[in-house]
């Protein structure tokens, strides 16, 4: 394992900081994501969320819900940032 792994690691292993971000909305790969709350009072919006999956049993088995949050985590070191969807 080379030093930069094993640091990511041990900074993971440290837990997150206890200071998060929250966000109303997110840009990733060229899509906008917005939580149910920010769009609730717009005329259109998007907080539908659909994620492909699988089971054991190698059946798809596809889950679709709605945005509530957003959060930001950050573990001790500017290169393990992790981002919550809930």
């Amino acid at each position: 394992m080379g030093r930069s792994a094993a640091k990511s690691l041990s900074s993971l292993s440290l837990g997150p900081e206890r200071n998060v971000k929250c966000y109303i909305r997110y840009f990733v790969n060229g899509y906008v994501f917005h939580i149910e709350e920010y769009g609730h009072e717009r005329k259109t919006y998007n907080s539908g969320v659909c994620f492909k999956g699988s089971t054991s049993s190698e059946l798809e088995v596809d889950y679709y819900g709605r945005l509530e949050e957003v959060v930001e985590l950050q573990y001790h070191s500017e290169q393990n940032i992790v981002f919550l969807f809930k």
